[in-house]
Formats: C-alpha cells, sequence, structure tokens
C-alpha cells in the first residue's frame, strides 16, 4: 500500500505560487516587492540585453563609415523598439528555450533578435547583430540600466516618501520636551521632534548619494582593446564610437577595462544603499525603544492582533520587520559591494552569478523601506507619558547647575553636583533647597529656579526646524 507521494512527485505537484517560492521575496512579500520584477527579474534582463541588442543595431546602421551595414528605416528602428518595450513574457521564453540549446544566454538573445530582423524584411542586416561584442558589452550596460532605473523608479521614491513620513512626524513634535537617554540612563532633555530630525537630515544625504550615482558602462570588445572592431574597420574611432553610443544610455564611459567593466560605481551604489540601510536600522531601533518606554502609541488597524495570548499588547512589528529586511539586505550589497569589483585577470564568472542578485539586494532593502514606513504612520506621540517621566527626573539639571557654578569660579561644581544628585533621590523640592543654598549671582539663582526639566532643552526645537522647515 503506497503510504504517500515520493519527493519527486511532491516537488512536481507544487507549482510556481507566492506559497510554494523559495524567497519571501516572490512568496510572502509578493506583493510588496512585485513592482521590482519589471528591473531585476530574468524577464528584465533579456528585455535590456535586447534593448541593448537593438540600438547597437541601429548605431551600426547610422556610422557612414560602416558601409556594409545599411540603416534601419525610421519605420523599421520603431518596430524594434516596440517589440523590445512590449515584450512578452512568451516572448522571453522563446529566448529561454534558445538557451537551453545554445547554453548561452547572450547567444539566445542575439538569435531572437536575428529572427526578429529577419522578419523586417532586413537579412542583409543579420551579420551586423552583435556585430564586435563580447556577452559582456550587452551585459554591462543591462545591468547599469536595470540598476538604475530599478532604484530611479521603485526604491528611491519608497525611501523618499519614509523620509518625508518621518520629517512629517518630526515637525509635529519638534517642540515636544523628551527625557533623553544616553547608555540608556536619563540624559539632558531634548525634544522628540529634534531626534526624529536627526534621522531626516542623516537619511537624506545617503538618499542624495544613491541618487547622483554615476553608472559607468564599456563596450570595447573581447578584452576591452577593440582588437575585432579595428580588425574590420580599422579607420573608424571606436573609442569615440562607443563613447556616443553609451552615453546615449545615460552612461558614463568606463574607458579602460578588461573584458568586463570594473563594478567600482556599482560597489559604490551598494555602499550607498547600505549605509542608508544601516541608518534606517539605528532609525527602527529607536523607534521600537521610544514604544517600550511609551513615548508613541501605536494605531491598531482594524481586525489587527498585537499578540495572540496577551490582548493588550500591540507589538512594534513594522520597525521589527523592517531593522531584520535591512539586515537581509545589508548582507547582499555588501557581498556584492566586495566581489563584484574582484575579477581573475581579464574575467572570470564569478560576477555573473553575483549579479542575478542584486535584486535580492534591493528586494530586501524595498521591504525594510516599506516596513518602517508602515510602522511610522501607525504611531502617535504620547505627551502626558513624556511628561511624566522629564517631571521624574529633575536629576537632569545638575548639568544646569554644575555650569553655572563654574561660571561663577567654583573648583568643586561638579563634585558638588556629583555628591547632590547621583545614587539618591532628587526631587523639585531637593532642587529649590540646593538653589537657595548656592553662591551664585541671583540673576543665575532666578534663571535656574524658573527652570524644570521640560524646560531644559537648549536649541533642541530650532536644530529640528533647520530640518522641518525646509
Amino acid at each position: 500500500m503506497k503510504m504517500g507521494k515520493t519527493e519527486s512527485e511532491a516537488q512536481a505537484s507544487l507549482s510556481p505560487d507566492p506559497l510554494t517560492a523559495v524567497s519571501p521575496l516572490d512568496g510572502r512579500y509578493a506583493v510588496q516587492t512585485q513592482a521590482l520584477r519589471r528591473y531585476f527579474s530574468e524577464f528584465a534582463l533579456i528585455r535590456y540585453r535586447l534593448k541593448v541588442e537593438v540600438e547597437w543595431l541601429v548605431a551600426l546602421g547610422a556610422e557612414p563609415a560602416i558601409g556594409e551595414c545599411r540603416p534601419l528605416a525610421d519605420g523599421e528602428a520603431q518596430a524594434l523598439r516596440r517589440w523590445v518595450e512590449d515584450l512578452s513574457v512568451e516572448d522571453a521564453r522563446s529566448v529561454k528555450a534558445r538557451e537551453a540549446v545554445t547554453r548561452h544566454d547572450v547567444k539566445a538573445v542575439e538569435y531572437e533578435l536575428r529572427d526578429q530582423v529577419e522578419k523586417l524584411g532586413r537579412a542583409d542586416l543579420v551579420p551586423f547583430v552583435h556585430f564586435g561584442c563580447t556577452s559582456e558589452d550587452i551585459n554591462n550596460i543591462s545591468h547599469a540600466l536595470m540598476l538604475r532605473d530599478g532604484l530611479a523608479d521603485v526604491w528611491l521614491p519608497a525611501a523618499q516618501e519614509l523620509v518625508e513620513e518621518i520629517r512629517a512626524r518630526a515637525t509635529a513634535t519638534e517642540d515636544l520636551p523628551m527625557l533623553a537617554h544616553t547608555h540608556g540612563q536619563p540624559a539632558s532633555p531634548t525634544t522628540l521632534g529634534k531626534e526624529l530630525a536627526i534621522f531626516v537630515h542623516r537619511l537624506e544625504r545617503q538618499l542624495r548619494q544613491v541618487a547622483g550615482a554615476e553608472y559607468l558602462a564599456k563596450f570595447s570588445g573581447a578584452v576591452g582593446n577593440y582588437n575585432a572592431h579595428l580588425a574590420a574597420y580599422a579607420d573608424l574611432d571606436w573609442p569615440a564610437f562607443a563613447k556616443r553610443f553609451i552615453e546615449g544610455f545615460g552612461l558614463t564611459q568606463n574607458v579602460l577595462t578588461t573584458q568586463i567593466e570594473s563594478h567600482d560605481y556599482m560597489a559604490e551604489v551598494f555602499h550607498a544603499l547600505a549605509r542608508f540601510n544601516t541608518l534606517l536600522i539605528s532609525y527602527d531601533q529607536d523607534m521600537w525603544s521610544y514604544i517600550s518606554h511609551g513615548y508613541f502609541s501605536q494605531k491598531l488597524l482594524p481586525g489587527e492582533v498585537g499578540s495572540s495570548t496577551m490582548p493588550h499588547k500591540v507589538n512594534p512589528i513594522d520597525f521589527e520587520n523592517s531593522e531584520a529586511n535591512a539586515g537581509l539586505a545589508n548582507a547582499v550589497l555588501n557581498h556584492l559591494a566586495g566581489k563584484l569589483p574582484i575579477s581573475r585577470m581579464q574575467r572570470d564568472l564569478t560576477d555573473s552569478s553575483a549579479l542575478r542578485n542584486v535584486g535580492v539586494g534591493v528586494g530586501y532593502a524595498l521591504l525594510a523601506v516599506r516596513s518602517a514606513l508602515a510602522g511610522t504612520r501607525k504611531v502617535e506621540a504620547n505627551p502626558a507619558r513624556l511628561a511624566e517621566d522629564l517631571d521624574g527626573e529633575w536629576a537632569v539639571l545638575g548639568e544646569a547647575v554644575q555650569t553655572v557654578l563654574r561660571k561663577a569660579g567654583h573648583h568643586d561644581a561638579y563634585e558638588r553636583l556629583k555628591a547632590a544628585t547621583q545614587n539618591r533621590e532628587f526631587s523639585e523640592a531637593s532642587f529649590a533647597q540646593m538653589l537657595a543654598e548656592l553662591d551664585i549671582p541671583e540673576d543665575d539663582r532666578a534663571r535656574l529656579k524658573a527652570m524644570a526639566p521640560r524646560d531644559y532643552v537648549g536649541l533642541a526645537a530650532e536644530l529640528a526646524r533647520t530640518v522641518t522647515r525646509r
């Protein structure tokens, strides 16, 4: 009697579905990451490769020095471009079917384009499809465009939305006093908005670096020397021709390479993304702590449950998810940044497999941003709880008093306040009694006497406004 399915039968029964996906990016979080499929999927790579191949064929035909390559008519070029833009999954499957035979992904793309050129009635151009190219000429431009477009169209808008949401919270609380904590201990007060404004200030700096990144590309043949190009057309200025072609995509030419573009710029982009994620982890942890202290309360969505057994709880899961996904993103991005600029001699294939995981790093980074955004939208400041903590920590005014004593020339100012405030109860009454006994100018005494912990925030609100009022 057969008791169950064999392993192969069980595997065959699990057709592609979010519930059967190996990666949570395409499973549990598929809805949140699906916008990235247009930029980082196998389908996307095929489409970008075809785009580069088509534009190269158009460029060759437009160059008078390459007389044997008759130019594509405007309608012919538009037809090929439209075919790439409207590429279907079935078209991509055709390329993959060719790859199963060729065992070479870029060659399969070349053959697919050759068929399209013949369908246009331009069989004369077939020899010039992929002319003078090594696979990496096509690949490096494709990967540059995929990364640039994916970040610009999906990740950057999400990250900017998060920063603006934090800015809105900072603006609303820029004057709201809060007891600071250094080393986990009560410290000189600040404002809640100023502490949030710090993250706006830091995250915006990293956003500018991601948005302003320079994307490099090469199109110089098998080992970067235009060997084959010169063998066919010795009088053409191939570096200048390649420069015009590369800049047509909005990229910068890397003039000195091996077979591959060196990927240094990619490392720079990934490091900038990783720095953003690192700051996001710090933000997540601080928000988690502020929620733990009760400085923020959280709004539950209708039907949402905070804990499976404790009805009173509202767990800060969005910030916890953000922290976890930012860490996963950095594990991938930092590996790519360290690996991709390294290639043995003129080329090895380790970058090819690594580059297929760029979307994984960006995907987890996107999840981290969106989780933090969801968490930020759910929190509300709790002024009563903030005031309660401040009113219970009159000892934090010891810093102000000992500084005024120093101003008055007292050599033992710090030691006197240490003895008065450290390791014992120090209340509003204790503060008033101490002020009455101090040998300080009366105007200083009056200013200190009018002070409470909630007033001792320095320029926190003004500093916050340098960010919140931009």
